[in-house]
Parts: C-alpha cells; structure tokens; sequence
C-alpha cells in the first residue's frame, strides 16, 4: 500500500514549482492519507514530524504534520501557527490543499528561498482532518451536505461544541473527543496564528462568531483585534481569485456578496460554540475561518484548480505569523526565562502570555504602542512608543525585577531611558473662524487613525459647531469606555478656552504612542472637543477686551448660558440655534464628565448655578462632594488657580477657597448649562474661569497653555474615578439599556447606554448600588470606591416572566417562533439608539415639497396607487358638504386582507383646512413609504408587520379656502357649514359629513394607535380635550406623546416659542394634556378614546399654521424621524389571542387594562393595547367564561409581549356552583309542589265559601304582576352587575343606535 501510494508522486525536473507533483486525481480515504503523511515524514525527517493528538469517536487518529527546522525539539524563538481542515467532515477541498501544502513545504525547502525561510523560523502544525469520522460518510459529488457527514460519529457539530463567551454549550466531552484533544493541543501549545479551512462558500471570516443577542444574521459582533483580524482576512481572501471579488456566486445563493472577499463571522451569521472564537479568547492565538469552495464534496476534478487558487494565499496567511512585536521576558535577578507573563498593549484589552522560554509573539498593524510585560510577584515594565512598521517584527525584550529585590552583580541592565518630555504646541495665535475650521481639518487628516471631525449644528449665522473626537477608535462608541467633553466660547468673547482646546487637540495627537499619559488617555477615553459653541460671537469679539460683552452673545443677542431650560425659573427667551444643538448632542452622546471654559475670573465654578428664591447663596446639588473633588483636581494643577485670589486689580475682594467655587453662591445664574447636563444627562459638568482677561493679547496665550495644560489633562483623568461596569440580562448577557443605577442616600439616578454599560462618578468610600430596569428584577450590591482609579462593578438581573394569575413562569424562550424572536430583534434595534437615524440615512427619496390642493392631492394618492399596487388600497370614507372625498390610504404588504393579528395605525391630517402642514408632510411620509418598500429591508419589514392607514385631509373644504403664509388666519379653520370639526366627534346627533366619515373609521375598531398632525403650536397632546379629573390611562397617553416628542430635535425642548399666536413658555418635555393646551368638547382624540377604544396624540408640527412651502423640506425633516417612531411604537405594548380550551378563537371578548381601559378582541380573537413600560395587569372577561387574569411587563424597547389567554366554561350560576344550584331548584320544586297540593286540597273543600275572596284578588292582579316584574328585573340586574359592570355601556348603545342612522 505505501508503494501504491507514493506511486502517484511524480518527479519532475522540468517544473519550477515543485520538486514532486500531485496528479491531484482523487480523494484520499483515512487509510491513504494516513500512509502518505508517514511516508512524508519519512522522506523529510529533518523538518517534518508526524504525530497525533488524540482520537476519533471511531477510533481514527487525528494526524497533525508539524513542520519546520529541527521538528523533533521546541527551540525558542520560532513562533507557532496551524492550519485545520475537514472540521466539518463533508467539507473536503479543506483536506486536500492541506496535503498538497505540506508536500509543497517539505518539496521546496531548501530550494525555495522563501520556503525555506518561512519553515526555519516558523512552528507549522498541519491537521488535514479534524473529523475523519465524517469524510468517511460523505459522498463525492455532493454539494450541499445531505451525506450526513457533516458532523462527527455521535451526530454532533464540532464547530457548534467549543467554549462559547455568550452561551453555555450542552455537549459532554465523551461525545466530541475531537474537540476535547483540539482544545488540549491548543492550550499547550500557545499558538499565535490559525486558518480553520471550511467550504460551502468563498470567503475569509474573523471573529467574533456570535454575540449575545445571537441574532442570525446582521450583527457585527466586534473584537477588541478587530482591525488586526481585517487585516489577517484580507491577507488571504486578497490572494484568492475568486475571493477577493467578493462575489461567490454559489448555485445556492448567487446573489450573496462579501465585500473584499471577507466578513465578520456573527454578521454573516451567529455560530455559537465555534473554534476560531475558542482559539482567540482562551489561547494565545488568533484563528479566522476560511471557506474555500461554493460546493462542499466536489469532484475531485477540480482539486489542482482549488490547490491553484489557495496555494499563495496558505503561504503569505503563514508569513502573518512574524508581523507585530516579539521577545523574552525574564528575571532580572537570575535571567532564567518566564513564562505565563501577560503582555499588555495599552488600549487593546486582550492580553497574551509568554511561552515556556520566556518568548511571546503579539501580532500587531503597524503603529506606535505601549507595550508592558505584567507578572505576578514582579515589578511591571513598561515599553513606551513601541514603533511597529510593515514586515518583520519588532523585537522587545523585557527583564522584570521581583518585587522587594534588586538584580544580582553580573546580569547587564538596559541602559536607563532619558525621562520622556511630551511634545508642546509651538504655535500660538488667535483663530478666527475659518482659520480655526481649516486647523481641525489638517489634524483629522494628519491623524485618521485617532480623530474625527464631525459637527452638532450651526449658529445663528449657519456657522458649523465642530466637534473634535480623539479616541483610539473616535467614530463609535465603546461599551466600558467613558465619554467626555470640553466646550469652549460659549460667550464669544471669552477666548481662552477656545484657544487652549486646540492647543491640546494639537497636544494629544503630536504626542499619542510616545506619551505614556496621553496614550492612555486617548486609549481608554473617547474624549469630545468643541473649541467654539458660539463663533458668530467670536467673529465681532475684540481683542484686547478685558471685561466687556462684545460678542458675548449669539448673533440674535441671546446669552447662551441663560437659554437653558431650568429647574427654578422658567426661561421665557427663545430658544436658540447654538443651544438646541448642544442639547440634542447631550442627548444622543452617553457623556459622563464635561468642563465649560470660560473667561472674566479664574475659578472652577460647580453646580447649582441658581436657587428657588434667586439669591446668591450655596445651592447644593446631591453630588455636591463629587463635584468639589472634580474641581479641585482642575483648579489644583493649575497653581494661579488654587491660591484663591484670581482678579486681584479687578475685584480685590474676591477670594475662593482651592479656587472654586458653587455657582449660586458666587452669583445666581438660571439658564445655564452646567446644571442643565446634570439634571438631563449622566454628565457632571462644571464650568471653568480661566482667566481674568476676557480676549487677552496673542502674545499672551502661551503662558495661559503652560498654566492650564496639567490641569486640562487631570480633569479629563476624573472621568475614570468612581464605579462602572456592565447591566446585563442574566439568560442571553447582552447589555441591559436605560437601566437605572442608584446610590442609597444620593437622589441622583444615572442610566446605562445602549450596550448597557454605565459610569457613576463617585468619592472613595463604601456605598450600596441597586441597578433596575423594567421587567427585570432589582439587584443590589455593596462596592467600595478606592482612592484611585474605578471600581468596575457589573449587574445581571433576571427577567420578571410571569403567568396568568400573576405567577412566575418557566423560560419558554425555548419554544418562541423564531419568526417572533426576529420581529423582537428587529423593534428593539429600532428602538434603541441610533436605530431610526440609521434607517432614515439608509433610505434614499428625492422629495419635491409645494402644497397640493385637493384635486392635485387625490391624483397624486391614485398615483402611489397605481405604482405601487401590492401594498396600497385607496378608499373613499365620505364626502365634504361640498362632495369632496375624503381619502384613506391603507400601506400594507396584503391590503386587500384583514390580517388582524397585525397591529393597525392611523396617521390623520388636515382636521382644520387652515393648518396644511400635516396634509404634506403625511402625503410625503407614504410616498417615503412606498419608494423605499422592497429597497430598504427596515422599511419593508415595517410594512410588512403593520397595517398603516393615512387620512392625509379630512377637510378638504377648509383647505381650498387657506391661504398660503398666513400663520394665525383662521381662514378654512371650519368647514363650509362653519363648523369646527374637531368639536363635532359627538354620538349623540347628527355630524358633519366629514366628522360622520371618521367616525365610522373610528368605530371599525382594530386600531392600536392614531396620530393626528395640527399646527399653530410646536408639542404633543394627550387625552383628553375635555375637562376630565382625573385622566384614566393617563401614563400611557403621555409616554405616546413624549415619544413623538422625544424624536422632535426641538419639540422635547418644550420650548413652544410662538410669539405670533401668545403661546410662550416652557411645556415640560414638549408633551401637555390637551385641555390644558385649549379645553373644548367633541374633539377627535377623545371620541377615538372613548368609543374607538384606541389612543390617539395630537401633534402640534409648528407655530405657523401655513407657513411659506419653502419651509416644508425642514418640517419633513423634523419630522420623519418621529412618524417612524410611531410605527415602531405600535409593535410594543401587550398583545394576543383568547380562545377557549378547544383553541376556537372568542371575538368581542373584553381585556380590562388595569382595572380601567378596555379593548376588545376581534376577529380570529386578536387583541392589542399599548400600555407605558412597566408591569400591568390584564384581565379577560367573555360571556359565559371564567374570568382570566394575566400580569405583563412592558418594555419601552422591545415589542409587545405575546400572551393567549384560554378561557374555561363558567360553570357557576347566580354566581354559585352549578351543582349546589341545581340541588337547591330540586328541593325547591319539590316542596312548591307539595305546597301547591295542600293549597288545592283546602282550596277545593272551602271553594264555596271563598269564590267572593277569589274574585277580590283577580281584581288586583295586575298590579301583583307589575311589582312582581319589577323585582324580577331588579334581581337579575343586581347578579349581572356583581359578575361584570360596565358604565359606559348605555353611551355606547346610544351611538351606535345613532350611527346606524349615519
């Protein structure tokens, strides 16, 4: 057999590509591949070794082929790496080219110069199979697996039975010995470099395989390595002719692309348990996934043309291995090696260990690093400003002294480094603006790697307020990693810190990788810059001006710090452009630590800037201590500063004590920023004078660099004192957000981010944390804060699942329909964060914005109609007094069917003709709609769950008789019969015809929300419109506003600002009761509340109601985000299904919402209600059945939990048992009947002598009869109300009696 098998080596002297050639003409069974790698490790002994790792379940031996010089001996200094095939057993192409790559290696050593150096310096271990169990199943010829011999003998995925981050793998080791000897080997061994070859498709994937949420597809599920790992993928798929076109086009899924030929392995798809995520979290190695070949068992045909395609790509993926850092680590005292001593690089949080000589390899891209070699027991060395360049490694080796000793005589030391001196800037000068905007520019142009340049608005005079990042990874946000801020000239002429903000933009990036601090710093902090929040301002500031107010305020001569909303006093100046922005940045950014810069005295000035009574007195905030430490750590490193006399030749009675400050009790400040972040955000924030000079002369600015520069740095360094961590759910990890972390005896909440992770600044002590979060129960733990640094503290809370009757339920995550666990994927990704503003950026509309009279507005729904005829369905609800039609527009994947199990929205406009905004920007919202349905899949999948109705006019009338930019004309307000149709929704007479069309929409029932636009305001309103006390359901109607108003960029300010119709004020969070706004009866929302059973918003879009058209794309604009939100809202809540034991569906049953607001189920027995997040209870009530009683949490980001409700027989009468009413009758009966008798018998004896009594009692029969019908209705009226009472019922009749006569 050996001579059978090396028989088909063939020599050639005439190839220059390999001493011997494979004919490459078939497969090799277990038996053959077993005797052609002994026969190679025969033939080559002084580079290669065969050996085994363990066995199969069948008993075959898991062949591995180490090759390099010296095999037989570990030697220092060579770097190991592996290659693994056929993990997958019917995936072979992987098995082959493995053989065909050590035959080239062992051929072409010492004949190829670069084979011959990569096998000198290079560990190779090779396993050509890792299940050969499977291939011996598997069939040739068979593309897409249905062999069987995918997995190994006891039927088990090897790649799903690895160790996983996220998840609990439930396999024993006695059912994968494979995977059980591949984890020893990697374990010993320490290898540095892996390709996992597979087959199926055509390109490279790098890890991470899974993530938490394990969605199936889509998330990208990112490594602290990530861009090395890109890198490593692209080395290889870069190579391969076919998988650097991205485009496999396998049979099987042609259209599937991958661009570069790579992909993270979770974002193309979740492989929990897999092995390159093993080999990179528990080994030193880093591993990616290689799939070599669309079909999984082709012909063998095509096995020199694959080997054709992978053969460079193996090679240069192996010359990986030698990029980055290398070195020994030993003692100091004795210089004997080290091993299992962690090395760290600064800003990359996965740490690798040194190897049984001392040697380590840490792959890196090139680049300058802190690298520090960490032992227990041993002083840590640091290596500042490592430069790694392209090619070979560089060499770093480390001596690391026990702790309490020094080196012994006779070991050499490296010489000692001169002490680093940080880079200072050598220009100074003032910036104007677009000397200033031209700077930021150059640095995040000189600087890709670490800065990003983005803007948060613009200014009165559309002048870009630019923000600086400088991170080591600035465009996203890192979970664990703190966001700060510094803003500057927020007063224009206040310049100081304008200028000092680029000075140390300048600082940061000249010095990052070479500065041991400023490396850290940016490593670990993701740290915001804003030089200048007014540069209108700043542009007629004068220099030289010590204490004036030239350029202090905007260009509309507002003071930016009093434009603030505040907690004592109510801001009545418009809100300005400069200050929204700020807010809206705040907002979106999950900052932790903010400095103001300022100029005019030199102090840290710290909350609250202002009281109840307006004196200038010390108003304490609940962190008063942390914020006195934060000021301190600022006015402390800057020795001017701290002494406490700042102005002495200006105001030379003024002193602070450490050079700082409380804001009210320097003087009274309402409307400013400091507090605003506090009370709105997670951020402290404090505002710092920075000199007494306002605009000093240029000359002057170095000094104030040299006075500030410690300082600015130490404060950035407070981001990272006090607590933080991770909330996370306990079953699946993924972060947990908008959870609240709470400090006993601080009354200052703070919430997590999107990835669930939290800051808490605190003061070293000892403090007890409780985290919570909706549907999740309380954890509380005590952490004690150390002098420095941050003490990480993580939560894990357990979900509250509940079942009917309030119980806790067992985990049916198991059994949910997976198309269920998809859409609440899907919700809660739109739901949180940037979700919505990256499917808006997504989506692509040319929109064209003119108002449309009514005939213009019918022909353009016919259009969307017409071209879009899948998923619309126009229809015609009733005419205007002057027969114009009022339109719905229903926007569904199947319109033309019921489909109640969707949920069902309602978008109305146009109530009053002389506010057309709503009309627009609906008529643009479908258009929005349908353009992108089938483009963009956010867009479709919304569609396709949701049942959208849009009203876009329901008073055409009014709306012909408006006029254009007439912002309070009450001009086609009313209808033509004068008749505001917004107090017309009554059931008690007869409507208009155009309020008598919506209430028949109303009155379909099925709708789970409506959202009605107006004008002439800028909020959201609730019901109700009439004057009610108190509002049932109130919490819910008010959390539907506040979302609207919460994706407004201005509507959440409360900032009405309608000077033109008197509306001023501050309404908090943009949301109001709607009779508070204007009281009146009749109106829309109450009637959808009261009798559609469905809630209903009125959005306000703006203070003009007929604003110039030139104005429309802005109002859009404002507004798409919020509409969006509606139709994700309309997914959450509670919904369901009731039917009876035997699964019949009951229609018309009634779901009580906490004790008060009722829905009803429809057909199919389908219900839904939205409810505000927290926990409800629901009861069912149906005729005939037991009454059911359920408890749900509702979440503000997930969508609606599902429950069905089986309802059981009502066997009780009068509410008594069955059987004990029915005994009672029979006795009853029984004893009437022997009474009746008796009566008889003496009746029949004395009828003689009693026919005149009997004829007197006929005579006032029919009053017995009356009081005896009376007391019959009474009594059953009384057992019906016992078992259900419903107060509103007899309104109800009454409409529909009278909408019958419609």
């Amino acid at each position: 057999m050996l001579l059978l098998c090396t028989a088909r080596l063939v020599r050639s002297s005439t190839n220059d590509e390999a001493k011997e050639i494979e004919d490459y003409q078939k497969y090799y069974n277990y038996l053959e591949m077993t005797q052609l790698l002994k026969s190679m490790a025969l033939k080559y002994p002084h580079i290669a070794n065969l050996s085994s790792i363990g066995l199969s379940v069948q008993g075959r031996e898991l062949w591995v082929m180490r090759i390099t010089k010296d095999p037989n001996a570990d030697i220092p200094g060579k770097p190991k790496c592996k290659y693994v095939g056929n993990m997958h057993g019917d995936e072979t192409i992987s098995r082959q080219v493995l053989l065909y790559l050590v035959e080239y290696l062992l051929a072409r050593f010492g004949e190829d110069a670069r084979i011959t150096e990569l096998v000198t310096n290079t560990d190779i271990y090779i396993m050509p199979s890792m299940n050969p169990d499977g291939f011996e199943k598997s069939l040739e010829g068979d593309c897409n697996g249905v062999s069987g011999g995918r997995s190994n003998a006891n039927n088990i995925d090897l790649n799903r039975s690895f160790p996983d981050q996220f998840d609990k793998i439930n396999v024993t080791q006695e059912d994968i010995p494979e995977v059980t000897a591949v984890i020893k080997w990697i374990l010993d061994q320490k290898f540095v470099l892996s390709g996992n070859l597979h087959g199926g498709t055509v390109v490279a994937s790098y890890p991470f395989d899974d993530s938490a949420s394990h969605k199936m597809q889509g998330y990208y599920s990112r490594s602290v390595d990530d861009k090395l790992f890109k890198h490593l993928a692209l080395t290889y798929a870069k190579n391969h002719p076919v998988m650097r076109t991205g485009e496999p086009k396998c049979p099987d899924s042609p259209d599937e692309t991958f661009k570069d030929g790579i992909t993270n392995g979770a974002e193309w798809y979740d492989v929990p348990g897999g092995m390159q995520d093993f080999n990179y979290l528990n080994g030193n190695c880093l591993e990616i996934t290689i799939e070599l070949s669309c079909c999984k068992f082709p012909l063998a045909s095509v096995l020199k043309k694959e080997w054709d395609y992978n053969r460079e790509s193996l090679i240069a993926y192996l010359e990986q291995v030698h990029i980055g850092v290398r070195g020994y680590v030993k003692e100091a005292t004795s210089g004997t090696p080290l091993p299992d001593v962690r090395i760290v690089v600064a800003g990359i949080n996965h740490n690798l260990t040194t190897a049984q000589f001392g040697d380590y390899y840490r792959l890196l891209l090139p680049g300058t690093y802190n690298v520090s070699a960490v032992a227990t027991g041993y002083m840590t060395s640091t290596a500042f400003g490592v430069r790694v360049a392209e090619g070979k490694a560089a060499e770093l080796n480390f001596t690391l002294t026990p702790l309490g000793k020094e080196p012994i005589e006779g070991i050499v030391q490296p010489p000692s480094q001169p002490e680093h001196q940080p880079i200072q800037p050598q220009k100074f000068r003032h910036h104007g603006y677009n000397d200033m905007e031209l700077f930021l520019r150059m640095y995040r142009t000189d600087f890709p790697s670490i800065t990003h340049l983005y803007s948060v608005g613009k200014s009165v005079q559309d002048k870009e307020l630019y923000v600086m990042v400088i991170s080591d990874n600035p465009t996203v946000h890192e979970p664990g990693e703190p966001e700060f801020k510094y803003i500057a000239n927020m007063h224009g002429n206040e310049v100081v810190g304008r200028e000092l903000l680029l000075n140390l933009i300048e600082y940061l990036c000249l010095n990052y990788g070479s500065d041991p601090e400023v490396t850290q710093l940016v490593n670990s902090t993701r740290i915001h810059i804003m030089p200048s929040m007014n540069p209108d301002g700043y542009e007629i500031a004068k220099e030289g001006d010590v204490r004036g107010y030239t350029g202090r305020n905007n260009s509309n001569n507002y003071d930016l710090n009093r434009n603030f909303p505040d907690q004592f006093t109510v801001i009545t100046e418009p809100r300005q452009p400069e200050t929204v922005a700020v807010m809206n940045w705040i907002r979106n950014n999950p900052f932790v630590l903010s400095a103001n810069l300022h100029g005019g005295s030199l102090v840290v000035n710290y909350p609250f800037d202002d009281d109840k009574q307006g004196r200038s007195e010390y108003s304490k905030c609940p962190d008063d201590k942390v914020f006195q430490q934060v000021a301190r750590a600022y006015s402390q490193e800057n020795e001017l500063m701290h002494k406490g006399h700042p102005c002495e030749s200006l105001y030379p009675q003024e002193f602070f004590e450490d050079g700082i400050t409380n804001g009210a009790n320097w003087y009274n400040v309402p409307g400013g920023m400091q507090d605003w972040n506090y009370l709105n955000s997670n951020c402290f924030e404090v505002t710092i004078e920075l000199g007494c000079v306002k605009y000093p002369k240029a000359q002057e600015l170095p000094s104030y660099w040299e006075q500030n520069r410690r300082a600015l740095l130490q404060f950035i360094h407070q981001v990272h004192r006090g607590v933080k961590g991770m909330v996370k759910d306990r079953k699946d990890g993924t972060g947990i957000p908008n959870a609240t972390i709470t400090v006993e005896e601080i009354d200052h909440p703070v919430t997590t981010s999107l990835a669930g992770d939290y800051w808490r600044l605190l003061i070293p002590g000892t403090y007890h944390l409780t985290a919570s979060a909706q549907g999740y129960n309380s954890v509380k733990i005590y952490a004690t804060v150390p002098e420095e640094g941050v003490e990480i503290v993580d939560f894990r809370l357990t979900r509250v699942h509940l079942e009917p009757n309030g119980q806790a339920s067992k985990d049916l995550g198991a059994t949910q329909d997976p198309a269920e666990v998809e859409l609440q994927s899907f919700i809660k990704e739109l739901s949180l964060g940037q979700g919505l503003e990256q499917l808006i950026q997504s989506t692509a509309t040319e929109s064209i914005f003119r108002y449309r009279r009514y005939q213009e507005l019918s022909e353009f729904l016919r259009g969307l109609t017409l071209n879009f005829p899948k998923i619309t369905l126009l229809r015609s609800l009733g005419h205007s007094v002057e027969f114009r039609t009022i339109w719905a527009l229903e926007i569904s994947n199947k319109p033309d069917e019921p489909e109640p199990s969707k949920p069902k929205i309602r978008f109305v406009a146009g109530i009053h003709g002389n506010a057309p905004v709503g009309t627009e920007l609906l008529r643009e919202f479908a258009a929005f709609l349908c353009i992108n349905y089938g483009k963009n899949p956010a867009i479709t999948r919304l569609i396709n769950e949701t049942r959208i109705i849009i009203l876009p006019s329901i008073n055409p009338d009014g709306r012909e008789l408006a006029r254009e930019k007439q912002c309070n004309s009450t001009l086609g307000m009313t209808n033509l019969h004068g008749k505001d149709l917004d107090t017309d929704f009554f059931g008690q007479y007869l409507p208009q015809p155009e309020t008598r069309a919506v209430m028949n929409l109303i009155l379909e029932r099925g709708f789970s929300l409506s959202v009605a636009l107006d004008g002439g305001s800028l909020l959201a309103t609730y019901p109700y419109d009439k004057p009610v006390q108190p509002v049932e359901n109130e919490e819910t109607l008010k959390y539907l506003a506040n979302v609207y108003a919460t994706n407004h960029p201005k509507m959440y300010l409360g900032d009405t600002g309608c000077q033109i119709n008197g509306q001023m004020g501050n309404i908090p969070d943009g949301v109001l009761r709607a009779a508070e706004r204007q009281s009146h009866m009749g109106s829309m929302k109450d009637f959808s509340v009261d009798f559609g059973h469905c809630p209903e918003i009125t959005v306000y879009t703006g203070c003009c109601l007929f604003p110039p058209a030139g104005q429309l794309a802005t109002l859009w604009t404002e507004n798409r985000k919020a509409l969006l939100s509606m139709l994700v809202e309309v997914h959450k809540g509670v919904r369901g299904i009731v039917r009876d034991k035997s699964g019949k569906p009951i229609v018309g049953a009634m779901i009580v919402l906490n004790g008060g607001v009722r829905v009803f189920s429809g057909e199919g027995g389908y219900f839904h209600a939205l409810l505000a997040p927290g926990n409800h209870n629901v009861e069912a009530v149906a005729d005939g059945y037991q009454q059911q009683r359920h408890e749900v949490v509702v979440s503000a980001y997930e969508a609606a939990s599902y429950i069905v409700i089986e309802f059981d027989m009502d066997n009780r009468i009068f509410g008594l048992p069955r059987e004990f009413v029915v005994a009672t009758a029979a006795a009853s009966m029984t004893a009437l009947v022997v009474t009746a008798c008796i009566i008889w018998c003496v009746c029949s004896a004395k009828s003689g002598q009693q026919k005149d009594g009997f004829h007197r009692l006929r005579q006032h029969r029919d009053d017995y009869e009356d009081e005896i019908r009376l007391n019959s209705i009474g009594s059953k009226k009384s057992l019906l109300s016992n078992e259900f009472q419903d107060e509103s019922e007899s309104d109800e009749d009454t409409l529909y009696a009278n909408a019958n006569k419609f």
